[in-house]
């Protein structure tokens, strides 16, 4: 793809912020390199990549792919059997190190993607490594223990070394030494030992004369006392350095026998580091996966330039290649007509070069060969070009040059000339490109190109909406709707005289004017269908809201129905069942009172004891027919989590919601949650008791929960975020003074909001010691389960 088109749309920017999330120098020369691919099968690649590294951050962060710098040139005299210094080899080690760091990264998680096959290739080469981090210490150090040799070597210059600061002290506190030093200390020239002597006393101070000062007055010689020890250390100092010459041949013969490896990791590091860099951007833009289609078709929904203030930036949506192959956009200056290009190729040579893209998800692109464009201030001084002729040297260019697999963006097509005849030829231009089916995209001010996008087939007009109340444009990008000047309307704003502005709209036109009608009428049409699809939208949800209330309501009824019913069955077969067990211990007992001559006065005693229990029963059953709230209740006295008795279902519950005008409220009753009137509930007064030795005072009292009866469960289904956090606050302190280890809570999956609300709540609170969603046996995501703490 051209450089010039890449510059335009600013794709160097992009791959700017690309190479800062690369950590290595082969992942970042990667990175600069990186230009759109024009071979479907290529870019789904490479996106895979980049979606699969996305993945692997997302579940467990990034990793640093740094080390080593770059060994193209260290593997290269490896293959000529060339000796590495203490720096090369060092950045071999740390190349190894970060082979390492990235293996284990891997191994965090088991997972097999498109990335695992690079995973599985390096090789950290674990024995190398540490061979080297044993031997060398720093880039100008060598260990010690590299070998026993040098270490033998080493030991032994630092005996020399003594004896020679011992025998050179001994000189310089000498007798003979005062007044002939010019300082008391040792110091050396040439690699040998010497001590500064006064110049005058040189004939009086036999050894060998090394080196002056710059005054003359100082002369360094090294004392014969010291010769032999002197010339025993720089012995020793040659046999280390063939020891370490030595050792630096044997570490690099053994880098050499594993070139072909170290080149391997090498290349896999930077590919998985720029690999890694694309996702880091994606996560940055929080961009999203492009589909690819083959139809040339391009959608992209709220796509974003993210090169401008995503603070500030509107999102657009642009569609090209289905229904139209030209679109043309038109509006004020400043509106967003030039952003709205740039845009769209920006967004597709990102896609194309394997990037995420900053638009939502299922946005679609087609694949080019090449972009075309001509944006902004083409003006040459140099080639005595004006902006209408630079400009149209490229559109040459750009006619001669694209094809069908080409996009074609214009910015002010035909601009910079005669309006009559700048209109006429970009008409004609972009008729031209329409007939070859090639997708362009065009800004225009030309009322002419409006009226060529209503009349022809395949072409469609768009513009950039502009606000005429503030003067400022609102950037939404309007496909469908030629965009209109609003000239008169701002220059009235700005304090234009109306006889200016009446004058200046006699002399337009009578069709011109006409059109400029017609467009203001569609955008006051838009604007109110609109408004009316917006109030449709909140309708909808509103619906949506009571629909689901009202399905959650009939799930529960049905559920308690069901309840009913086994509950009724469980009953029945109970009394079957006693009646059964009664009427054979009947049997037993007339069979046993025929032989008793007492026999009628123990059945009139059987007799009158089964009728005691039938009344007791029938008076049980009368009893809680007849019952009903001892008092009568107002609807101040009711409060949100208040505990209630419900008489008609002789049920209690907690209060969730407040009286409405009707006197009607919700009562949440274990997982049932039912409206109710407030003439049919009774407040329940809990329990309280006083702590021996406490007076009878409100802090001296314990009050004390129905513990004994409390759920382990609490369903929050149907609620409202503020009254499930009240139902939940009240039940999580009446489960805990209960003791209950565990408890899980209903909350249901539907938009996540009551999900995140409890989990936020249940972050603050003081008793919880744990809490997690419920596995697939529990209810899923659709509950929490809770522990408290001991």
């Amino acid at each position: 793809m051209n450089e010039k088109t890449l510059k335009v749309l600013e794709y160097n920017k992009i791959i700017d912020m690309l190479s800062s999330h690369a950590t290595s120098y082969d992942g970042k020369m990667l990175c600069a390199k990186l230009t759109p691919y024009d071979n479907l099968e290529v870019i789904k690649t490479n996106l895979a990549y980049t979606k699969d590294a996305l993945c692997r951050i997302f579940r467990q962060g990034s990793v640093s792919f740094a080390g080593g710098g770059d060994l193209k040139m260290i593997i290269t005299a490896l293959a000529v059997s060339s000796k590495l210094s203490l720096a090369e080899l060092l950045a071999v080690s740390s190349m190894l190190s970060a082979v390492s760091r990235v293996k284990e990264y891997n191994k965090k998680e088991e997972v097999y993607d498109s990335l695992s096959g690079f995973f599985d290739e390096l090789n950290p080469l674990t024995s190398l490594n540490n061979e080297i981090k044993r031997c060398i210490i720093s880039e100008d150090t060598i260990s010690d223990d590299a070998s026993p040799e040098l270490k033998n070597i080493r030991k032994r210059m630092k005996q020399v070394k003594s004896n020679i600061q011992e025998t050179l002290g001994s000189i310089i506190t000498s007798n003979a030494g005062k007044g002939i030093l010019q300082d008391n200390l040792v110091t050396t020239r040439n690699n040998r030992y010497c001590i500064p002597v006064k110049a005058e006393h040189q004939s009086k101070f036999p050894g060998m004369l090394h080196d002056q000062s710059q005054t003359g007055s100082t002369v360094f010689i090294e004392p014969m006392a010291v010769v032999k020890l002197n010339n025993d250390l720089a012995s020793l100092e040659l046999d280390e350095s063939a020891e370490i010459a030595r050792i630096l041949a044997l570490l690099s013969d053994m880098c050499a026998k594993e070139k072909d490896t170290l080149k391997n990791n090498d290349i896999i590091l930077g590919n998985l580091d720029f690999i890694f860099a694309k996702a880091l951007l994606a996560k940055e833009m929080k961009a999203s996966y492009p589909e690819f289609s083959t139809d040339k078709c391009i959608e992209i929904k709220k796509g974003r330039h993210h090169l401008i203030n995503q603070k500030q930036v509107v999102p657009i949506d642009i569609s090209l290649g289905d229904k139209y192959t030209l679109l043309v956009i038109t509006g004020p200056n400043t509106g967003g007509k030039t952003v709205a290009l740039k845009t769209l190729g920006l967004l597709t040579a990102m896609g194309q070069s394997g990037l995420f893209i900053p638009a939502f998800d299922n946005s679609r692109l087609t694949v080019f060969k090449e972009i075309y464009a001509d944006i902004g201030d083409e003006q040459s001084i140099e080639q005595s070009l004006s902006t209408f002729s630079s400009h149209m040297v490229n559109t040459v260019s750009i006619l001669k040059n694209a094809t069908s697999d080409s996009l074609v963006l214009f910015d002010e097509l035909g601009a910079g000339t005669d309006p009559v005849e700048g209109a006429a030829l970009a008409t004609s231009i972009l008729a031209h490109l329409k007939d070859r089916n090639i997708l362009t995209m065009a800004t225009t001010h030309y009322s002419e190109i409006k009226l060529y996008a209503l009349e022809t087939e395949g072409v469609e007009n768009a513009c950039c909406e502009f606000d005429v109340e503030t003067l400022r444009p609102t950037y939404r990008l309007l496909t469908g709707i030629p965009g209109k000047s609003n000239a008169f309307a701002i220059s009235k704003r700005l304090g234009l005289s109306d006889e200016i502005i009446s004058d200046a709209s006699e002399r337009i036109d009578s069709n011109d004017k006409h059109f400029e009608d017609i467009i203001a009428s569609l955008n006051k049409e838009r604007i109110e269908l609109e408004e009316r699809i917006r109030e449709l939208s909140v309708k909808e949800n509103e619906f949506k809201t009571r629909n689901e209330k009202l399905q959650n309501d009939i799930d529960k009824l049905n559920a308690s129905k069901e309840k009913t019913l086994e509950n009724a069955r469980q009953e029945a077969y109970e009394i079957l069942s006693q009646a059964k067990e009664y009427a054979d211990e009947s049997i037993r007992k007339y069979n046993r009172w025929l032989k008793s001559p007492d026999f009628q006065k123990e059945m009139e005693n059987e007799r009158n004891a089964l009728h005691s229990k039938l009344k007791e029963q029938a008076n049980k059953k009368q009893t809680l027919s007849n019952s009903a709230p001892k008092k009568q209740h107002k609807a101040s006295d009711f409060k949100l989590g208040d505990r209630v008795k419900v008489y008609s279902l002789n049920l209690t519950g907690t209060i969730s919601s407040l009286p409405n005008a009707k006197g009607e409220l919700f009562v949440q009753m274990g997982i049932l949650r039912s409206q109710v009137h407030i003439s049919d509930l009774e407040l329940i007064d809990e329990n309280v008791i006083t702590a021996p030795g406490l007076t009878k005072t409100g802090s001296g009292k314990i009050k004390m929960s129905k513990s004994m009866t409390i759920s382990s469960e609490v369903n929050l289904i149907g609620m409202t975020v503020d009254e499930a956090l009240v139902v939940l606050d009240k039940y999580i302190d009446d489960a805990y003074l209960a003791h209950l280890p565990k408890v899980t809570i209903i909350h249901g999956r539907g938009t996540g909001a009551l999900k995140n609300a409890v989990s936020n709540y249940l972050k603050k609170c003081k008793h919880v010691a744990h809490y997690t969603l419920g596995d697939a046996g529990q209810g899923g995501y659709g509950v929490t389960v809770v522990e408290f703490k001991s």
